[in-house]
């Protein structure tokens, strides 16, 4: 790394880390019905909206009844978006005349959007229109991060609370989400993003000529059906436009990861400045990360925040290090051919190697699945840091809100494995660990992974899927369970070279999705109605302290192999052989 690129990347975690314990505190004052420097402007919107819709912000919910809230909110938003897309070709704000979407596309994206996943089988500029884009892809961003991050509000809760069934409101927590957090930073956001130069308007594409023409050959068919080129000239080109801006600050914000353009944030009217490129990167940290905060000021105990805080730092700077180090060694089959130096591949110039590996273990370590360089393009072992970092359940620090219950779940399991090898009932933050809580967390943690590994499978035995590889071996084995991965835990990124919009990927893809979210967030929920009826364990001199480094440490090994038993089989076959086979000059 350049000194350029190391001051870059410690004055941004600065800032990043700085606006944690700022972020954290306010919103847990808003998730606790505190009055914030918001309310005066927000509660009468807050107030009217409860009225409208008949919520009792006094009345709470049993696990049962926020889970069952949770899953009809869901299927409601399913079922509109799923029309809006049907009903692409009837609805205003369609100034290209795009089509409705087939059903098995539609079913797809309703459900990638609905899940937090943004998984995107199609190209957003040539086929949503601005109504899609802002009435049905952009709302679907706020609902659904809203929602992660009331479950997470739902799951401290259950940690902080004692003898008690009840965790909180569904509906007062989702409201108080949207309106307190996610509208006034994407507000904001937006108008730096517009300020740098990403399109923001209702304009038609336009369609100008260019300074010089091109000829190139292009790839076609005769007419027995016989590969072929053609000599092709293009004079002018067709410049989309639309209303970029809004949707990019809560794509990243929200940590949802959809692209208003195919290139997504690689795309100059999505990330056109450095300048945008860190503050997108910003965006997708932000509240993951001051999540932990919020954690450690509602259950009473600051430093518990901190240590799950250290422990998502960490794993995303040893993934960071790995990968920067991956691709500033470059391939060593290129530099044969005497191009030596770091793999650019797939990469953006103007933000450089750092700037555009930061974005990568970023938007991985999320769930936000939005891409500033073509992952498919990355060394082979550079390409299993995003993939790695997905298939640990995107604990580092994961998506907005589930990334923290993720964690949380991971803790749980640490605390207990810890407590059989002391001989000590496990405990944590004063409540006694149980069968009921293991088999919550188990549940939590591995039922993404599980679905991935047997889709995988799936995959590679079905002729249609294998013919959407584009690539053979060790290397298409990688497209194919990232494509998994990504969609069982809602990131949506892709590695590429994958031909994902037919149907064996589009019904199965959607399944994975459903079960990555919701199965996770039952079970959490399951979880903290159990924990928050149990009495409060006073610590003894037994008790392990969760809140210090040791158990930071150890809570980071527990994941990692996890991690490791889990998929280690897989990644063998896939990134690890395709590595060994490159140094072996193949």
């Amino acid at each position: 790394m350049t000194q350029y690129e190391w001051l870059q990347t410690i004055l941004f975690l600065v800032l990043l880390l700085a606006a944690v314990k700022p972020l954290g505190a306010f919103m847990a004052k808003v998730f606790q019905g505190e009055r914030t420097m918001l309310s005066p402007v927000l509660a009468p919107c807050e107030n009217l909206l409860f009225r409208v819709c008949g919520v009792k912000r006094d009345e709470e919910m049993d696990w049962k009844r926020y889970a069952a809230a949770v899953l009809l909110f869901n299927l409601a938003l399913f079922v509109s978006l799923f029309a809006i897309l049907m009903l692409q070709h009837l609805l205003p704000l369609n100034p290209q005349k795009f089509p409705a979407f087939t059903w098995q596309l539609a079913l797809n994206t309703a459900i990638s959007f609905v899940t937090n996943t943004n998984w995107q089988a199609y190209s957003g500029e040539s086929a949503a229109s601005y109504f899609t884009q802002m009435v049905g892809l952009a709302v679907h961003n706020f609902v659904s991060a809203a929602t992660g991050i009331a479950v997470a509000i739902a799951v401290i809760r259950g940690f902080a609370r004692r003898r008690t069934s009840m965790l909180g409101n569904f509906w007062v927590d989702m409201t108080r989400c949207t309106l307190y957090v996610l509208l006034p930073i994407t507000l904001v956001s937006a108008l730096v993003l517009v300020s740098q130069g990403v399109t923001q308007n209702f304009s038609n594409y336009k369609t100008v000529p260019l300074v010089q023409p091109i000829t190139y050959d292009k790839p076609t068919a005769d007419a027995k059906g016989n590969p072929v080129t053609a000599r092709v000239t293009v004079k002018e080109v067709t410049i989309p436009m639309g209303p970029v801006a809004s949707q990019e600050a809560i794509k990243e914000l929200g940590t949802n990861g959809g692209g208003f353009f195919n290139a997504n944030s690689a795309h100059p009217y999505e990330n056109p400045t450095p300048l945008s490129h860190m503050v997108e990167i910003f965006l997708i940290l932000l509240i993951p990360f001051a999540l932990t905060s919020t954690f450690g000021v509602m259950v009473g105990n600051t430093r518990q925040g901190w240590a799950i805080l250290g422990v998502m730092v960490l794993i995303m700077a040893i993934s960071f290090a790995v990968l920067q180090g991956a691709e500033t060694g470059g391939n060593p089959l290129v530099a044969k051919l005497g191009v030596h130096g770091v793999n650019m591949e797939g990469k953006e110039v103007r933000f450089g190697l750092a700037g555009t590996n930061l974005f990568s273990v970023a938007t991985t370590g999320t769930s936000c699945g939005a891409v500033a360089t073509m992952h498919d393009s990355l060394t082979p072992l550079g390409g299993m840091i995003p993939l790695g970092l997905i298939l640990l359940g995107e604990i580092a620090p994961g998506g907005v809100g589930s990334g923290l219950y993720t964690m949380l779940a991971f803790a749980v399991i640490a605390v207990f494995v810890a407590g059989l090898m002391i001989g000590r009932t496990p405990e944590f933050l004063g409540k006694k660990i149980e069968v009921c809580e293991m088999w919550m967390s188990i549940i939590t943690v591995l039922a993404a992974g599980v679905v991935v590994l047997i889709l995988s499978g799936i995959a590679m035995i079905t002729p249609k899927a294998v013919a959407s590889m584009a690539n053979p071996g060790s290397h298409g084995l990688s497209e194919v369970l990232y494509a998994f991965a990504s969609m069982a835990n809602n990131n949506g990124s892709a590695f590429a070279g994958l031909s994902a919009n037919v149907n064996f990927y589009n019904i199965l893809g959607s399944l994975a999705m459903l079960v990555g979210r919701f199965v996770p967030a039952v079970a959490v929920l399951a979880m903290a109605g159990s924990l928050a009826e149990k009495k409060y364990v006073p610590p003894s001199l037994g008790t392990l302290p969760t809140d210090k480094v040791p158990f930071a440490l150890w809570l980071t090994l527990v994941i990692l192999i996890v991690g490791a038993l889990t998929f280690f089989p897989a990644l063998s076959l896939g990134p690890i052989v395709e590595h060994l086979t490159m140094l072996g000059g193949k």
